[in-house]
């Protein structure tokens, strides 16, 4: 089996998605602590006028620094699915995908939770199907599993690897210097490094 460990990003990149489509089994650890001005809740899209960027995010209810990410709550008093959609907006201007990708936002973001990890499965799970992914995507916190002690960040997906039978673990490349190469030898378990293609397309900025 060919596994796949990510933390559970909102709306998440390319490479994200090309890692879930590379793997057999793909898991969203949520039992690490959740990490501010990361991605878990935030992303980034176009300014309507200038050649930059502006945040999406889903708001969040207050909590503890070492809170985990299964436990982070989202701030529903808010209407913040109309907040995002309003800033896609700018988008429709001569874009004749614009009714068909606002959909398929408004589809991944229609999930009734306060959980963060709960939305981020959802919408994963829509845009993996829309892309003819089919890889099982499941949630750490959910599958309880035992596993060996943790004693580091590259361990978690040792351990994991280790407790379901892996014999290939794929991770992107950005975060290499997490592993040691030869504790996955040992365990007889290929470890491999994934690199997305840069993807360019026709928008109003750069």
């Amino acid at each position: 089996m060919v596994l796949g460990i990510m933390q559970p990003y909102f709306l998440p990149y390319i490479g994200y998605l090309q890692l879930i489509q590379a793997v057999d089994h793909f898991i969203l650890l949520d039992e690490v602590q959740y990490i501010r001005h990361g991605w878990i809740e935030r992303n980034r899209i176009l300014k309507p006028s200038k050649d930059d960027w502006q945040y999406i995010k889903v708001p969040l209810q207050k909590h503890e620094r070492e809170t985990l990410i299964k436990d982070v709550k989202i701030d529903n008093a808010k209407d913040w699915r109309k907040t995002i959609l309003a800033q896609l907006m700018h988008y429709k201007k001569g874009n004749p995908r614009y009714a068909s990708s606002v959909g398929l936002v408004e589809q991944a973001l229609n999930i009734d939770t306060d959980s963060i990890t709960q939305l981020n499965a959802h919408s994963l799970k829509v845009m993996a199907s829309h892309l003819g992914i089919n890889t099982p995507i499941s949630i750490f916190s959910e599958m309880g599993m035992e596993i060996e002690e943790v004693k580091g960040a590259g361990d978690w997906a040792l351990n994991i690897s280790k407790a379901l039978g892996a014999d290939v673990y794929i991770n992107p490349i950005n975060g290499k210097e997490l592993f040691d190469s030869e504790a996955f030898t040992k365990a007889g378990i290929n470890l491999c490094f994934i690199k997305p293609k840069e993807v360019r397309y026709s928008q109003p900025n750069n």
